[in-house]
């Protein structure tokens, strides 16, 4: 081996070093990068779990309370009954 050959084989060997190193590197950093992405599905997959079942609870509580509402237009029309034969009942008695 002659010296330029040399100085080309430790330039290479330094290079896989540096190359090695790299992948190194991007390999941890698309571990972590896994790593947070399977926990944000996790916690999408328990958010989305939690918000159907508020929502589903919601929902109950709407039909609850459409059930048990006042019924303002019956009472609304018996108001105006009530006052119509009061006011007759007031014209007559006099």
């Amino acid at each position: 081996m002659t010296v330029p050959e040399a100085s080309v084989a430790i330039e290479l060997e330094r290079l896989r070093g540096t190359v090695q190193t790299g992948f190194a590197r991007v390999e941890g950093s698309l571990s972590v990068l896994v790593e947070r992405s399977t926990r944000n599905e996790q916690d999408l997959a328990r958010l989305r779990a939690e918000t159907t079942k508020e929502l589903d609870e919601l929902r109950t509580d709407i039909e609850a309370l459409k059930r048990n509402r006042w019924p303002l237009p019956a009472i609304g029309a018996l108001s105006g009954v009530v006052g119509a034969v009061g006011a007759a009942v007031a014209l007559f008695a006099r």
